[in-house]
């Protein structure tokens, strides 16, 4: 049963009581697992979906260590818990699935796995971006649903990408490197950001606009920011009329920065020509989401950070937080450096 402990699997050799106890809420890449194994007796939960919250909460009675994804709630009650808890390593760069100052106040450092998706998820933006603006997905259907007959004048027309206009909606590092990528195709670069930036601007040819000044002059929106109280429903249905029916929406950063409801009616409308997502308000999308008829989407499973390289990098990383944790000493990056055990 999901429920039980039952899935979850044994990773050390032999019980070592002068190890420490950790558990991993999901199996990370083995250059990962290796790491913890060597320090520590592991538990890994190798089931598909999440362990229940419960399981978690029974785990860390027995753990100094935790190694959890953002898909698992980390709070008050799962810390207080884990009375002999030291470390939480979130297999993630975000960690708003933890409750940090609650582990700040208990002694508790928590790590993370920053830097290591920047390329990974700036090459999605664009993937999602070609797809979209020449109708890939729609394309492979077409051929797979035997319809393509003969060479068409007009058959799945698309929109050129070079020397569009490409607007990007914050320019940290992804948003950065997302810019670097769009000066191959000879594209005009337009940003906003809460912090505008004139040395980037010179360095990676930019132009720093409003936001709404953005959404009416790009041919492609893409979006790089962090999910906020402010950035919550950042587009919406006045964002969509401002952007107009040639232009097309990229969403890597979170699901909620956009408004879901009103993205379906702008593309059931035409009100913009189409969208790529890879991730949504709730993950998994449901399935009754009406998003999910629409052929001028594309979306996938959040899998901006799902490259081989990076996958294992972001394991290694996950693996280096949680033994300097077991082992006392400071974690190579850690979100809360004051925690005092």
């Amino acid at each position: 049963m999901l429920g039980s402990t039952q899935p979850t699997i044994h990773t050390g050799a032999d019980h070592d009581m002068s190890k420490p106890k950790v558990f991993v809420t999901r199996a990370i890449p083995e250059a990962g697992l290796a790491m913890v194994r060597e320090v520590a007796e592991a538990k890994v939960w190798s089931e598909q979906l999440p362990p229940p919250k419960s399981v978690i909460i029974e785990e860390v009675r027995k753990c100094e260590g935790l190694l959890s994804l953002l898909t698992d709630t980390i709070d008050t009650e799962v810390m207080e818990a884990g009375e002999n808890l030291k470390v939480i390593s979130n297999y993630a760069v975000g960690y708003n699935n933890i409750d940090v100052q609650a582990a700040t106040e208990r002694g508790i450092y928590v790590g993370n796995t920053p830097g290591v998706l920047t390329d990974t998820t700036a090459d999605m933006a664009w993937a999602l971006l070609m797809a979209a603006g020449r109708r890939i997905v729609e394309g492979d259907n077409y051929v797979r649903a035997l319809k393509w007959k003969t060479w068409e004048p007009q058959l799945l027309l698309g929109t050129d990408v070079c020397e569009a206009t490409l607007g990007i909606v914050g320019l940290g590092r992804i948003g950065q490197a997302v810019a670097r990528r769009a000066q191959g195709f000879d594209m005009r670069i337009l940003y906003y950001d809460m912090v505008r930036n004139e040395e980037i601007e010179k360095s990676l040819g930019v132009e720093f606009v409003q936001l709404d000044d953005l959404l009416r002059q790009s041919d492609f929106v893409s979006l790089h920011c962090p999910l906020t109280d402010e950035t919550t429903h950042l587009i919406g249905a006045r964002e969509f009329e401002l952007m107009g029916p040639e232009s097309y929406l990229i969403n890597t950063s979170r699901g909620p920065v956009v408004d879901e409801a009103a993205l379906y009616e702008a593309l059931r409308d035409n009100k913009i020509r189409g969208a790529g997502l890879d991730v949504t308000e709730v993950e998994p999308i449901p399935d009754d989401s009406p998003l999910l008829k629409l052929d001028n989407l594309v979306i996938c499973p959040h899998i901006a950070s799902a490259s081989f390289k990076t996958r294992n990098k972001m394991a290694t990383m996950a693996a280096e937080n949680l033994v300097a944790g077991l082992q006392g000493k400071p974690l190579p990056n850690c979100v809360n450096p004051d925690a005092v055990p």
